[in-house]
């Protein structure tokens, strides 16, 4: 398929490979709308409690009210907030049954109204349904809604509960107008919106400084990469006249050269943006205090929302990118920076959530290096597998979170209920969560047959295949950092595990008879999610891979389903690549084939694994107050995060903020306010002037007028 294949407007036809009927979407602008009307359901409910509680909170009466409202305000955000986005995932899976039934080979797009029309320029309110979209649909809706649910428990006492189900819709909805979008607009709007649900869920708890602080720090982080993207719309629209998906993929291989300058500089403004949405270097500092927010909130933003979408984009932009090698080795580069980068931090950091934030950013990275080597359908598929296992690793960080949290609560123990030094042995109180956060750690270090261990290792296979032609020195390095941080992988979540749920138990007694696994709705995700950290990586196994051990000598039910099933959106960056930077290599770097180093990668793991534990074990761990941080050397820098928040700090920040203490010191207060407060000074002393020669005397105005009179005749007749 080349890229003028993607011309096909509304009319594009798919056919059953029997001959049957066209695809034709099922209510494609209903998933958009259930989680809209989610929202506003749930924001009438929200408004209603904060009046409820505002009239109690002046009539003096505490409480939080009778059963009757709580009823509204509390029970109908329970089925109104996942049941919106369940029945949107169901809508999903109906539209992916009836596209997996015929051959579509483009996209199908169904026009609602016109946004903006001005000159040549149009923007169209279009949703694109072809087998990219329908995939990240499945994965918003179906992992979405499992974090819905086990908010149900997690969030139950909580007083804004109807509001963080009504931020919770919107942040789903947005991001599906992101990725339904059939335009560069379109997705941008979904684009802010999520950025602007991240400021509203991470800052959720705004009461406390900090965690409002943190909302505003994603907020304006993720402005530098958007100014970046906006830029990167407006310079196509300059020199192809179109920004929706179907006219700028069928010009650009018509417009631009393979590296030509202006599709160059495209792809690296499209790349901004999608470093700050997805948190690679520089732009990552945002979301590590993301974690200021409740947990499934982390949970939904690490993956299977925000911060995906910076991958979509440059996979869904994959002919752009193919065009502009250097864009795409730019993007290769930053990700492997950022994998190996954010994966020395995790090794010493000691909150839960900060680990598996880091983590996030690593594998977002293992992401970026994907889609930069032009693999693309590896980069999503890795995104598909990390939603499932990091999903699940947040979720049952939370249930931990909130189990520690009742006991101390219940103890009135002062301590941290995220710090792991305050853990450890939980593995006897919380065994569900345990077993499913052993087996997301498995996932996630890269152990077969786990889904992570495919993924991940088509990523590494990838990376190294491309250390051919231009840049093969760079991708041959590439590939060396990926292997390095597929091995720290293993070390930092070992380490979680172990502190967590293994060694002494640094809790007392009273503590631990208030621990206990947690309810229904909040086990159930956990047990559907290890279940697709298992097999969720089964659909796209190489044949060589599936031929070997691995594909138990092809016994094993795997395929590279998702390959062919993404092919047609891929298939003309593909093309473009192959024609410009020469097919992949059939062997890494060093030698050998995907099976050998799928081996390599594989036992390298399950060695740090081993390793860490028997590093840790048999060592007492103290809480944390009873331990202080490093006090020197590499392990204090890697405490203290690189020190680049301090950096951040020194050169822009404080910089900025004495530039506008000044401007507003003396430029606004000192010179404009000066300048209009001098004027009116003038104005009223001249006032005050004009205001001694009224005096309401006839006599005075009468001797006035005489002297003046007389000083008019005696300078007539001098």
């Amino acid at each position: 398929m080349t890229a003028s294949g993607f011309a096909a407007g509304p009319a594009a036809q798919a056919v059953a490979p029997g001959g049957g009927e066209a695809f034709e979407p099922l209510l494609p602008g209903l998933i958009l709308l259930l989680p809209l009307l989610g929202f506003a359901g749930n924001g009438i409910l929200a408004l209603a409690a904060a009046r409820g509680g505002a009239a109690r909170l002046r009539s003096g009466e505490a409480g939080a009210g009778g059963e009757p409202e709580r009823r509204l305000v509390h029970a109908l955000p329970t089925w109104l907030g996942p049941g919106s986005v369940a029945l949107a995932f169901v809508l999903s899976a109906l539209n992916f049954a009836r596209m997996a039934g015929v051959e579509l080979h483009d996209p199908v797009i169904r026009h609602y109204w016109s946004w903006m029309a001005t000159g040549p320029f149009t923007a169209e309110v279009a949703l694109q349904l072809d087998q990219l979209s329908v995939i990240m649909n499945l994965i918003i809706t179906g992992v979405g809604s499992l974090i819905h649910l086990f908010s149900v428990g997690y969030m139950r006492e909580d007083p804004g509960y109807a509001r963080y189900f009504c931020y919770l819709n919107l942040f789903v909805f947005f991001m599906l107008v992101l990725v339904m979008g059939a335009g560069f607009p379109l997705m941008f709007v979904g684009w802010e919106g999520v950025g602007l649900c991240s400021y509203l869920l991470i800052g959720f708890w705004f009461e406390d400084r900090e965690k409002a602080d943190a909302g505003k720090k994603a907020f304006i982080v993720n402005r530098i990469g958007d100014f970046g993207f906006l830029l990167g719309i407006f310079l196509l629209f300059r020199h192809l006249g179109a920004v929706d998906y179907v006219g700028v993929f069928a010009a650009a291989p018509e417009a631009f050269s393979y590296g030509d300058p202006v599709v160059t500089a495209v792809a690296l403004l499209l790349l901004l943006g999608a470093i700050g949405k997805s948190a690679q270097v520089p732009l990552y500092v945002w979301l590590p205090d993301a974690m200021a927010g409740p947990t499934p909130v982390s949970a939904l933003i690490h993956a299977a929302t925000m911060v995906t979408a910076g991958v979509y984009l440059i996979a869904r932009a994959g002919v752009l990118f193919a065009l502009a090698p250097v864009g795409s080795a730019a993007a290769a580069t930053i990700g492997a920076v950022t994998a190996l980068f954010s994966a020395t931090i995790a090794l010493k950091q000691y909150d839960i959530k900060k680990v598996l934030a880091y983590s996030t950013v690593s594998q977002l990275g293992f992401m970026f290096m994907a889609v930069g080597a032009g693999a693309y359908v590896a980069g999503i598929f890795h995104l598909m597998t990390h939603a499932f296992f990091k999903a699940l690793l947040f979720l049952g960080a939370g249930a931990v979170i909130h189990s520690m949290h009742h006991a101390l609560h219940a103890t009135h123990r002062e301590w941290d209920a995220q710090d792991m030094r305050n853990m450890g042995d939980l593995r006897r109180y919380l065994p569900m969560t345990w077993i499913t956060m052993g087996t997301a750690t498995l996932a996630i270090a890269g152990i077969w047959p786990f889904a992570g261990f495919f993924s991940k290792d088509e990523i590494i296979w990838y990376t190294g295949a491309r250390a051919e032609g231009e840049f093969a020195v760079l991708y041959a390095a590439l590939w060396a950092i990926a292997l390095v941080a597929a091995v720290l992988t293993a070390v930092y979540m070992t380490r979680l595990m172990v502190l967590t749920f293994h060694g002494n138990q640094r809790f007392g007694e009273s503590e631990a008879r208030n621990l206990h696994e947690e309810p229904v709705t909040m086990t159930v995700p956990l047990a559907v999610l290890a279940l697709l950290a298992v097999f969720g990586g089964w659909i796209n196994v190489p044949p060589a891979v599936h031929d070997s051990f691995f594909g138990g000598f092809g016994l094993l039910p795997m395929s590279e389903w998702l390959h062919y099933w993404l092919e047609p959106v891929t298939a003309a960056a593909d093309g473009i690549r192959a024609a410009g930077a020469g097919p992949y290599s059939e062997s890494a770097p060093l030698g050998g084939g995907e099976v050998l180093w799928a081996a390599v990668a594989t036992t390298a793991a399950a060695a740090a694994i081993l390793l860490t534990m028997r590093a840790l074990a048999g060592r007492e761990v103290r809480p944390a107050d009873e331990s202080s941080p490093p006090e020197g050397g590499l392990a204090r820098v890697l405490h203290d995060k690189w020190y680049v928040d301090e950096a951040y700090d020194r050169v822009i920040v404080r910089p900025v903020v004495g530039a506008s203490r000044f401007a507003w010191r003396w430029i606004d207060q000192f010179v404009i306010d000066g300048a209009v407060d001098g004027i009116g000074a003038l104005v009223r002393g001249l006032g005050w002037a004009g205001s001694l020669l009224q005096t309401g005397q006839v006599t005075t105005y009468a001797v006035i007028l005489a002297l003046g009179a007389l000083t008019i005749l005696g300078a007539l007749i001098l």
